[in-house]
């Protein structure tokens, strides 16, 4: 599991991006995040990351206290 900020999520286009400790910007989207999570920029998350069609991205993505 990789840990990280989000950087932003716009919710009417359910897509975000999350910074990693990585220094590593992981694109994510809605349907990748765990049931019942609402992310809110700057929220702590934990996530895998999976190769997308564009590159690296994040899912199974929830928040960590």
């Amino acid at each position: 599991m990789q840990t990280g900020k989000v950087k932003f999520f716009n919710r009417s286009k359910r897509y975000g991006f999350i910074t990693g400790d990585d220094g590593v910007d992981y694109f994510f989207h809605e349907s990748g995040l765990s049931e019942g999570i609402y992310v809110q920029d700057n929220d702590k998350v934990e996530f895998e990351v999976e190769d997308g069609d564009k590159g690296k991205k994040a899912v199974k993505v929830s928040i960590i206290d």
